[in-house]
């Protein structure tokens, strides 16, 4: 006998939610945590950019297992796994200041964040597309631009003297109420199985209509990670650590990411996914470019209000267009996607570190983000629009 289903608001509204428990309270708030970490005297630089790689190492870990757990028997199981290692990885950063420690958690709790941001849209989207309602799917990451408002404010909350370790409290008892619900509710999502795709599985991945579309997803990777986690970083560099901006440009990224998901969902459906996803890797492009050419007052914001209003608009586009382009491949196609994308993300962090240990400038690693999102854009221009709308 079927499960009772819920309704698709409240399977939209529980995947945010888990959304923003893993990349809000588990990754994006090393950002704005960053240069308080430092301060305090808990890490170096260097071992700041040590500490992002290993998160992104496994985060691209998490993705990769999710192309081979895809069906839903087995996301039912995964998705509460990784919930429950997020959840333990941030206790345990409540009470480490050891360097070795604090790699092996990073790592840990990239494994569930990258389990997670593909389990659970990929289940989500098979699940909305079943009903016919597949343009709410990129709603869910709603969650991450919530997310990402209250990971800036729980990072330095002014009622509470946290210092160290102490600081990574707020997001761990945040993320346990959260992150039963949203597993609850998805927990009783289930699909026929003619909406599987069990069968057609084994079909490639890349052919000549998805190839451009990834060869983009990899660019968008490396070109937004670099301002995401290091900005305030950079704004502390450049502006002096007292600067309002130090803290003020994580808080106008957040911001202008929280209603970025339906404003680009809704883009979508009206101009086409390609030319919406064009747009938004010229955005990004732009908001690179302010943070090199402009001056640091003016670039800094701007870039953050840039980039916050359109990175999740290229995941969500991204997914979206994939699956029209291969409408049977679904988990794996949006897998596969979040692997790349994490494996250039990877990338940003180590080539950053490579170039402070040769004495660069942790600003100047964002000519790289710039060229990346250039590569992005370039590479748009070569996919088609789907015959059929996805929406």
């Amino acid at each position: 006998m079927q499960k009772r289903q819920p309704a698709p608001s409240t399977a939209v509204g529980a995947a945010a939610c888990l959304l923003l428990v893993v990349h809000g309270l588990g990754r994006f708030i090393y950002t704005p945590l960053l240069p308080l970490l430092v301060g305090d005297g808990q890490l170096s630089m260097v071992q700041a950019a040590d500490l992002a790689s290993w998160n992104y190492v496994g985060y691209l870990l998490g993705a990769l297992v999710a192309i081979r757990w895809h069906n839903p028997q087995q996301l039912r199981i995964a998705i509460p796994a990784a919930l429950t290692l997020h959840c333990l990885t941030l206790l345990c950063l409540t009470q480490s200041n050891q360097f070795n420690s604090l790699l092996g958690l990073r790592l840990a709790n990239g494994l569930s964040n990258g389990m997670i941001f593909v389990m659970v849209p990929s289940l989500l989207m098979e699940w909305l597309a079943a009903r016919q309602r597949i343009a709410l799917s990129g709603l869910a990451y709603l969650g991450v631009g919530g997310g990402l408002v209250i990971s800036g404010l729980l990072a330095n909350p002014p009622i509470l003297d946290l210092h160290a370790a102490q600081r990574w409290w707020p997001a761990a008892l945040l993320s346990l109420p959260l992150a039963i619900w949203g597993a609850w509710v998805l927990s009783s999502l289930e699909l026929a199985p003619e909406h599987q795709h069990t069968k057609t599985a084994r079909r490639a991945l890349l052919d000549r209509h998805s190839r451009p579309l990834f060869l983009a997803y990899a660019g968008a990777g490396l070109g937004y990670i670099l301002p995401m986690t290091f900005l305030p970083m950079i704004a502390s560099l450049q502006l002096g650590n007292q600067h309002p901006m130090v803290s003020q440009s994580w808080l106008i990224l957040a911001c202008a990411t929280l209603p970025s998901a339906w404003v680009w969902n809704k883009l979508g459906q009206r101009m086409g996914d390609r030319n919406a996803l064009i747009a938004n890797y010229a955005i990004q492009s732009a908001s690179v470019f302010a943070a090199l050419l402009l001056p640091s007052g003016i670039g800094l914001p701007l870039c953050a209000l840039l980039m916050g209003s359109s990175f999740l608009g290229a995941v969500l586009l991204t997914q979206r267009l994939g699956r029209a382009l291969q409408p049977n491949q679904g988990p794996r196609l949006s897998a596969a996607l979040i692997a790349l994308y994490g494996l250039t993300q990877l990338l940003a962090p180590w080539m950053a570190r490579l170039w402070l240990d040769q004495g660069g400038q942790l600003p100047d690693t964002l000519w790289l983000g710039a060229g990346a999102l250039v590569w992005s854009l370039i590479w748009m221009f070569k996919v088609r629009e789907p015959a059929q709308s996805t929406n």
